[in-house]
């Protein structure tokens, strides 16, 4: 379990340099003289980038939370094939139903 600390910093770090370089590239855009429309439609295409993405992560673990209850009811061990097929089906079930859903919306 010791391997997994330096893929998860690695994680962590690629992260906050995405963050951050969003960030610069934010507000240099906004300091470069770019029209107030352009600059608010950024703000909220952004938003709604936050909001919609929620949604997607939400719907996956549920069902990822769903698919580890099953596997606790059928008695598998983490090392049967089942188990792995069961949680990798429910994070694809997710993300299909968050595409679904996305459509149907936009």
């Amino acid at each position: 379990m010791e391997w997994l600390i330096p893929i998860v910093l690695f994680v962590c770090i690629v992260v906050a340099i995405h963050i951050i370089m969003d960030g610069r590239v934010r507000r240099r855009i906004a300091e470069s003289g770019a029209s107030e429309d352009l600059v608010r439609t950024m703000l909220a295409a952004d938003e709604r980038n936050r909001a919609v993405s929620s949604l997607k992560w939400g719907l996956v673990l549920v069902l990822v939370g769903i698919a580890f209850g099953l596997i606790d009811l059928l008695n598998l061990r983490q090392d049967d094939p089942a188990t792995f097929g069961i949680v990798i089906a429910a994070a694809g079930l997710g993300m299909l139903g968050f595409h679904m859903l996305a459509a149907r919306k936009g």
